[in-house]
C-alpha cells in the first residue's frame, strides 16, 4: 500500500525529499520513468459537452412502430388461409383420385392430359395428379372406355391384368373373375398372369379362370355407351348381376342355374324389354315384388 501511496504522490510531484530519496531507490522506478515520459507527451481534447447534447437532439426520431391487435389477427389469419390452400392444393396434387359410378349410373371424366374415360355403373377408376405426364398409369375396378390423349406409355392396372397402350380407344372389363379388353383404335397390349397380347383395331380379348377366348370386334365404340348391355358367351348369374348394376335393383335367382351361355345384347334404359329377353331365353318367369326387387322363377 505504501509504495501505491508513493507513486502517486511522486505523479503529483508531491514527493518531499525524504520520499524521494526513498522512492528512487525503488527496484521498479526505471520503469514507472518510462511510463511517465510516455504519458506526458499524450494529449486529450477538452470534452464539449455542449456539442454533444447538440449532436443528440439533432439526429432523426423514428416513431416506433405500433401495430394494432386486430392487424396481428389479420396477419395470422392470412397465414392459416395461405398454409390451408397449400396443403389442400397437396391434397389434391399427391393424394389419390377416384372417379365413382353408382349403380344405375355412368361417369365421364377427363384426366390430366385431358384423356377421356366413360366409367359403366358399378365401377371406380383411383389416379394421382402429380407427374401424370410422365406417370400415366391407374388402377380400375370394373369397367370403362378410354379415349387415350397421344403421350408417353398410359397403363391400366385391375385385380385381373394390365392394359398398356400410347394413345388410343379400348375398353376394360373386370367382372369377378372375368377380364376383357378390346381395341376400337391404336393398338394396346394385355397382361393377365403369364398371357401377353396384342390387340389392334376391331380386336378383343376375355380371359376367366385361366382360359383365353378371342373376339372380332365390328362397333366404333362399347355398346354400353349407347345404352346396350353387350354379352358373349355369359351364364344367367352373369347377365343377372349385369342388370342390377345398370338398373340399381336387386334380383333373385329361383331356378337351378342354367348351363346356357348367353351372347347377345340386352338394354340398360328399358328393364321391362330386358327382363323379357331373360325369361324367353332362359324359360323363367319375372315377378316384380317391389320397385327395387325382381324375383326369376321357372315356369
Amino acid at each position: 500500500m505504501k509504495k501505491n501511496r508513493l507513486l502517486a504522490k511522486w505523479l503529483d510531484n508531491d514527493l518531499s525529499e525524504a520520499e524521494l530519496v526513498e522512492f528512487r531507490a525503488s527496484p521498479d522506478f526505471e520503469k514507472y520513468q518510462k511510463i511517465k515520459a510516455y504519458t506526458d507527451h499524450l494529449e486529450v481534447d477538452d470534452l464539449d459537452e455542449n456539442a454533444m447534447l447538440f449532436n443528440i437532439l439533432k439526429q432523426e426520431k423514428k416513431p416506433v412502430k405500433v401495430v394494432p391487435l386486430y392487424k396481428k389477427w389479420i396477419f395470422q389469419a392470412v397465414a392459416v388461409l395461405v398454409l390451408a390452400l397449400g396443403i389442400t392444393y397437396a391434397l389434391k396434387v399427391l393424394v389419390a383420385q377416384t372417379e365413382t359410378a353408382n349403380f344405375g349410373e355412368k361417369t365421364m371424366f377427363l384426366l390430366p392430359d385431358n384423356s377421356e374415360v366413360v366409367l359403366n355403373s358399378g365401377s371406380e377408376i383411383q389416379y394421382k395428379k402429380w407427374n401424370w405426364d410422365n406417370n400415366r398409369r391407374l388402377e380400375l375396378k370394373g369397367e370403362a372406355y378410354f379415349k387415350v390423349a397421344k403421350g408417353r406409355r398410359f397403363e391400366v392396372q385391375t385385380s385381373l391384368g394390365k392394359v398398356s397402350v400410347l394413345g388410343t380407344q379400348f375398353n376394360v372389363k373386370t367382372r369377378k373373375n372375368r377380364f376383357d379388353v378390346v381395341c376400337y383404335e391404336g393398338r394396346v397390349k394385355v397382361n393377365y398372369s403369364n398371357f401377353q397380347i396384342l390387340l389392334t383395331h376391331g380386336q378383343g380379348v376375355s380371359f376367366e379362370n385361366g382360359k383365353q377366348v378371342k373376339m372380332l370386334i365390328n362397333s366404333a365404340r362399347p355398346e354400353w355407351i349407347d345404352n346396350q348391355i353387350s354379352f358373349s358367351r355369359e351364364n344367367i348369374r352373369t347377365l343377372l348381376d349385369e342388370v342390377e348394376r345398370q338398373y340399381n335393383i336387386e334380383v333373385e335367382l329361383k331356378a337351378k342355374d342354367t348351363v346356357s351361355l348367353f351372347t347377345g345384347k340386352l338394354p340398360s334404359k328399358d328393364l321391362d324389354v330386358a327382363l323379357q329377353i331373360i325369361s324367353t331365353t332362359y324359360h323363367l318367369e319375372a315377378k316384380k315384388v317391389s320397385k327395387d326387387k325382381i324375383i326369376f322363377e321357372e315356369k
